[in-house]
């Protein structure tokens, strides 16, 4: 198959970690070719969606991981496959992007499908499982969050659309600081903030379960560092190797159909308890942290899924 990936610069990638990178070695190892481009090198002209970049060839040599051919203009509908694996923030410019490459489908196979990712964002789709979430407020209004606050005493407070562990803050019971975190907040983003009652089960870690079209194929967990609430990688959290609880499975079988039915292929969800606090839909990561800790091939599932898609 011909195969596009819309992705952050190659050149900066952690070839050890990026769940990216690893797609694309095996799908260059069943054969696939690859083409590379930046999500600013995606254009719409004359009723085509194009893309500048480049032919791309990967391999597992830290500091040489990757050729490019010339630089050449492509018509992605020429493509079998399109994924769409560029970093959040989740703005404009990112639904930008879901939006021009929706004209692709359903010729072209988009993962995950562009318009359920821009009607998904991770910290949205979870209020479809109310059941399934801890006590959670999503709100710009400062008398809301304040409430929210004075009845639950513990909270974390963070952006609607951040990522990474980006701007997420503890708020215990005697913290004073919802007020200034409000208005600095505010002062950036006209977006709303989302606070849920703090878990104290993070301490013990934040599980990732990876998910290949609506069913969990594995997990890790994820611990925060000495001092620190954010368990996420990119801020220091620990991976280390985890199973797949009863309570993650009943959690699973309730999101996967929806998952599957709206071409959400790859995906990973944040479990911590027995609580379901996000389904990263638009570039989940882990992938090659997974397959470290099992020494299975789990790489292999996403394409397997992919391909019986384009059948």
């Amino acid at each position: 198959m011909r195969v596009a990936i819309q992705m952050d610069p190659i050149a900066g990638i952690d070839i050890s970690g990026d769940s990216t990178f690893r797609i694309a070695e095996e799908a260059q190892a069943r054969g696939h070719s690859l083409f590379y481009y930046l999500p600013q090198h995606l254009y719409w002209q004359a009723d085509r969606v194009m893309a500048r970049g480049h032919a791309l060839e990967v391999r597992r040599m830290t500091g040489d991981h990757y050729t490019l051919g010339p630089e050449q203009d492509v018509d992605l509908a020429g493509f079998d496959v399109v994924w769409l694996r560029q970093d959040p923030p989740f703005d404009m410019g990112y639904i930008t992007t879901t939006h021009l490459l929706e004209h692709l489908t359903p010729q072209t196979l988009v993962v995950n499908d562009p318009f359920w990712v821009r009607n998904f964002p991770e910290k949205l789709l979870v209020l479809r499982f109310p059941e399934l979430i801890p006590p959670t407020v999503i709100a710009r209004d400062l008398d809301v969050l304040r409430r929210f606050k004075n009845e639950h005493g513990d909270i974390i407070l963070k952006p609607l659309y951040g990522n990474g562990g980006a701007g997420v803050f503890r708020l215990d019971p005697s913290d004073r600081n919802l007020s200034s975190l409000h208005e600095l907040f505010t002062g950036m983003s006209r977006e709303p903030l989302i606070a849920q009652k703090y878990l104290p089960d993070v301490s013990n870690g934040d599980k990732r379960i990876i998910l290949v079209d609506g069913e969990p194929v594995g997990a890790i967990n994820r611990v925060p560092a000495v001092g620190e609430t954010r368990s996420n990688m990119h801020a220091g959290g620990r991976p280390e190797a985890a199973q797949i609880t009863a309570r993650d499975r009943e959690i699973c079988a309730a999101i996967g159909p929806t998952l599957r039915e709206k071409g959400q292929i790859f995906v990973g969800i944040d479990v911590i308890g027995d609580y379901l606090t996000e389904i990263n839909v638009t570039s989940p990561t882990g992938l090659q942290e997974l397959e470290r800790f099992e020494q299975t091939n789990h790489a292999a599932r996403v394409w397997e899924a992919i391909e019986a898609r384009c059948a």
